[in-house]
């Protein structure tokens, strides 16, 4: 035999420089160099002017340390939805935050005083005051630039910062609405205290840990039982895991329908609820001790005891009341409860109904106060070693007769501050309040016209609770059950503790008279401060000329001037007036807040208090809630597991837009795991789908609009592939349409696997497998040929689009490799133009029977492809007993055969064709006479 001739230079083989290594994390950079330069966020803006507007307020992180996984991974999905809403045409502006005030950043000052052995008590308040905002602007550009790596588009020119001027002059505007409308007074009151860090505490900044703590029984000696005579001399026992409450207790609490029994042992007489005896006598040893009397608890009605440490007098000798209690059970203890009313809210409510008011006997750092009798001067409180079964409290205890049993064995949940990790305790001190009950309008200060302006918007009567109840309903939740985790929180919160005695913050900005103890409330006075915030920021507060505030009218030395600082969750909840109504004007809200799940009792409940007790509704219309990063065994990350993903890591070997699909791809609603195993499939997948766009390139290298065909003049094939794009137009448009997708909204691990799989299954493992023959061999005018790429190029467009909220990176990488010449960006472009009237649900009915068909081939095929019988499915020659629909379709041209026989014997039989193949197109073909000669499509090809 003579040697062939070389056709591969005659074959239409793809041509692209568009490499199949992405090269991310060193291409990445330069994309935001240009996305910068050209200010794409800008232009896109001009272009988007005027548009409906789609507003995802950004809900502020601590500006404090590198961003950890839980920041890419919000930040990202923040911006999959901004980019995705600009893409369906509308204008959606992103303005990144940053929280700056409060304990994350005051703590970490206080460190470095630490680490040289100075208080931080003794440097000046304005001193100490700028170095906060200097440690927060610090790390606010730090997080800004790796937030920018992220591929986050938004308004980093001019982001909103709670220590702007501005916004802490909105701050205090916004605390003194809630003052104008009587929605604000200061009481005494149990509060989450943090000894360490000498502030009050929100719900949002405790966190729980397991703790063994020291558990204790002791005896309080009956004097007076009007109802119960023989009880008096007996002892009432009570059980508590904080001894430390002890030294304050001022009364007990019975249960007036626990049954209770006299118990004798040890020559003396207790009081017990008859179900918790057992346990007792275990703990105390007693295991002798037998029940004389039976009694009912509101026999205890009237009864008198006296404190085990009476010897000391004062405070100690008072007569400690029996008081009924509705939350006394026999699910552990004794039955009766001790109270101290200034550590515990329960204590502290049913104390204050019977005239029984705090003494105050912890300071601030955990110790009783250097006058109280028993142990003044003495604690922290929080010390194990203080509070166990040798330290003083159980010593005196002991050795007054009142300890029963001690011991330093108790499993317990227990609350730690969020940042310092420190146990907390309760303590009632004297803080600030936006009551969650009180009507508006019953408030103390007369009514004002923002009151007024409130009663309009809320109704006459409305409390802050059933307002802010009534904006859950009528907000939308995603998921559907978040809305529940968010109602129970309000439904069951005390009243908003807004204060707290820090420095590092906005001041609660107030002049409270120092005879009626009534707070101002003068709207001229009200803006002068506002004005004065403006000019100069939080710190015109300290170091105001408070007389000059006031004015003429109002005298100085009446006054009592308020510097506790606002709680920084009051910060973050009016975000929404100087960042969503500031910039687009009074009365727009958000359409969106997305956060973490924690943010159900804090940045979500704050807002949407702050909203509703100054307008009367809810800041958004909508929430998005996702899940905690986790590592790959599903476990919270810790430094001390040596398990933390760092997305820098991630981002600095492998680039953002593998991060991002990861995020993309997961069941966000949920915590979602992140490790070596599951980026590995992250990166399988983006692979996949760069590949997809390589081979587009390639076919589409020489294409003009010329060479585009009428749909109607298309092949079944390319107008069934018309008809699965608008099935994934649809699918896709439903997760990011909230009027198109009801039920899909924002479920972007839908959208990711819906358009990967498209691009996997149905073009790259389909549709470009069967017509890659036409492309490279058909003459370039050849109808189907032109059928096919005038769909490439509709596919192209349409993907491009699709992917680019997901892989910006990329996908301007694609868009700049077909147009290299343009100064456009492909974040510039809107949702692709697809024809509804390209679906055909007959044609997806034959194709989805032609699709399995062919699938059951390939497997008959791939025993003989393995033995190597066959090198190609193009040299098997098929017979199968199934039916193929035949009209318009060559069923060997899409099973990729040489020939096919349907309706013959059994099953699917394959062998090796005697047929030859082309040189040119290596089809096994009748005419082909010999290996290596031509077909006649070739043939004619090459003479044209």
């Amino acid at each position: 035999m003579t040697d062939q001739p070389d056709y591969k230079s005659t074959v239409f083989l793809p041509v692209t420089d568009f490499p199949m290594k992405a090269g991310l994390a060193q291409k990445e950079p330069a994309i935001l160099a240009r996305w910068q330069e050209m200010d794409l966020y800008g232009k896109l803006r001009e272009r988007r002017k005027g548009r409906e507007r789609f507003i995802l307020h950004d809900g502020p992180p601590y500006a404090n340390g590198d961003i950890h996984m839980g920041h890419a991974m919000n930040k990202v999905l923040k911006d999959i939805i901004v980019r995705s809403q600009s893409l369906l045409g509308k204008d959606a502006p992103y303005v990144p935050g940053w929280d700056c005030h409060g304990l994350p950043i005051e703590w970490k000052i206080e460190e470095e005083y630490r680490k040289k052995k100075q208080n931080k008590d003794e440097v000046p308040a304005q001193e100490f005051r700028a170095q906060c905002r200097t440690y927060a602007d610090k790390w606010v550009g730090v997080q800004k630039d790796q937030f920018k790596r992220l591929g986050i588009m938004g308004d980093w020119e001019d982001p909103y910062l709670t220590m702007k001027f501005d916004a802490e002059a909105t701050i205090v505007s916004e605390l003194l609405k809630f003052a104008q409308s009587g929605q604000l007074y200061r009481g005494a009151k149990p509060v989450m205290w943090s000894p360490v860090e000498k502030t009050a505490l929100a719900e949002a900044e405790v966190e729980y840990e397991d703790i063994v703590s020291t558990q204790v029984d002791v005896a309080f000696q009956i004097v007076e039982a009007p109802n119960a005579p023989e009880l008096v001399g007996a002892y009432a026992v009570i059980w508590t895991t904080t001894p430390w409450t002890i030294p304050v207790n001022q009364a007990l609490a019975y249960g007036p329908d626990v049954e209770y029994v006299l118990l004798e042992g040890d020559g003396r007489k207790f009081v017990i609820a008859e179900a918790l005896i057992g346990a007792f006598k275990e703990r105390s040893g007693l295991v002798h001790a037998q029940p004389h009397k039976h009694f009912k608890g509101s026999q205890l009605a009237g009864a008198i005891a006296r404190h085990p440490m009476h010897a000391l007098g004062g405070f100690f000798a008072k007569p400690r009341p029996f008081l009924a209690g509705d939350f006394v059970t026999t699910e552990a203890g004794t039955g009766l409860v001790h109270l101290a009313p200034d550590h515990g809210e329960d204590d502290f409510a049913l104390c204050k109904a019977h005239g029984i008011n705090p003494v105050f006997a912890v300071e601030n750092d955990g110790k009783y106060r250097e006058d109280w009798a028993w142990l003044g001067g003495q604690g922290s409180v929080i010390n194990p070693k203080f509070v166990s079964k040798d330290g003083p409290i159980c010593s005196d205890l002991r050795e007054a007769g009142g300890l029963l049993a001690a011991s330093d064995d108790f499993k317990h949940s227990y609350p730690h501050s969020w940042r310092s990790k420190a146990k907390i305790i309760f303590r009632c001190t004297p803080q600030w309040f936006i009551p969650m009950d009180r009507a508006v309008g019953d408030g103390v200060i007369p009514r004002c016209a923002e009151e007024e302006s409130i009663l309009a918007r809320q109704g006459n009567g409305a409390t802050l609770r059933g307002t802010a109840l009534d904006a859950i309903e009528n907000t939308r939740w995603v998921p559907e059950r978040s809305i529940n985790r968010i109602r129970s929180m309000v439904e069951g919160r005390p009243d908003w503790v807004i204060s707290r005695q820090r420095a590092w913050g906005v001041p609660i900005a107030l002049y409270v008279h120092r005879k009626t103890g009534d707070y101002l409330v003068d709207i001229s006075v009200n803006q002068r401060i506002v004005d004065a915030f403006k000019a100069g920021g939080a710190d015109a507060w300290f170091g105001a000329d408070h007389q000059a505030l006031l004015g003429p009218d109002y005298d100085l030395n009446d006054y009592e001037v308020v510097n506790d600082i606002l709680d920084v969750w009051f910060d973050s909840g009016s975000t929404h007036s100087f960042v969503v109504e500031s910039r687009y004007g009074e009365g727009a809200r958000a359409d969106l807040y997305l956060e973490g799940s924690d943010q159900h009792r804090g940045w979500f409940q704050s807002s949407l208090l702050e909203s509703c007790g100054t307008r009367g509704r809810a800041p958004y219309d909508a929430v998005l809630t996702h899940g905690f990063a986790l590592d790959g065994q599903g476990r919270k990350m810790s430094k001390s597991l040596g398990n933390v993903v760092d997305p820098l890591k991630i981002i600095a070997e492998s680039g953002s837009d593998i991060l991002r699909v990861w995020v993309a791809s997961t069941d966000y609603f949920d915590d979602v795991r992140i490790g070596k195993e599951v980026l590995a499939g992250s990166s399988d997948a983006y692979r996949k789908l760069r590949n997809t766009f390589r081979y587009l390139l390639g076919a589409l290298s020489d294409f003009s609009e010329e060479e585009n065909l009428p749909v109607a003049q298309m092949p079944e094939l390319e107008r069934y592939m018309l008809h699965r794009l608008a099935k994934l137009d649809a699918e896709l448009r439903g997760v990011v349409d909230k009027v198109a997708g009801s039920e899909n909204w924002l479920e972007f691990s839908r959208y990711t696997r819906a358009l990967f799989d498209f691009a996997n299954s149905d073009l790259s493992a389909f549709f470009f497998d069967i017509r890659k023959d036409c492309l490279y061999c058909d003459a370039k005018a050849d109808l189907k040929r032109r059928a096919y790429r005038t769909v490439l190029d509709t596919l192209f467009h349409a993907l491009v689009r699709y992917a680019a909220p997901i892989i910006p990176f990329t996908a301007e990488e694609v868009w700049q490799s077909r147009f290299p010449n343009t100064q456009e960006s492909v974040h510039f472009l809107e949702w692709p133009e697809v024809d509804a009237a390209w679906l055909d649900q007959k044609l997806d009915d034959k194709w989805t029977e032609i699709r399995n068909l062919r699938d059951q081939v390939n497997e008959a095929i791939e025993p003989l492809r393995r033995e190597k019988i066959v090198r190609s499915s193009l040299e098997a020659d098929v017979t199968m007993g199934m039916a193929v629909p035949s009209d318009g379709v060559n069923f060997a041209e899409i099973a990729i055969v040489a020939r096919i026989e349907t309706g013959v014997g059994d099953g699917i039989i394959v062998k090796p064709s005697d047929w030859h193949k082309c040189g040119r197109c290596w089809r096994l073909l009748p005419e082909v006479k010999e290996d290596g000669t031509l077909c006649h499509r070739c043939d004619e090809v090459l003479s044209a």
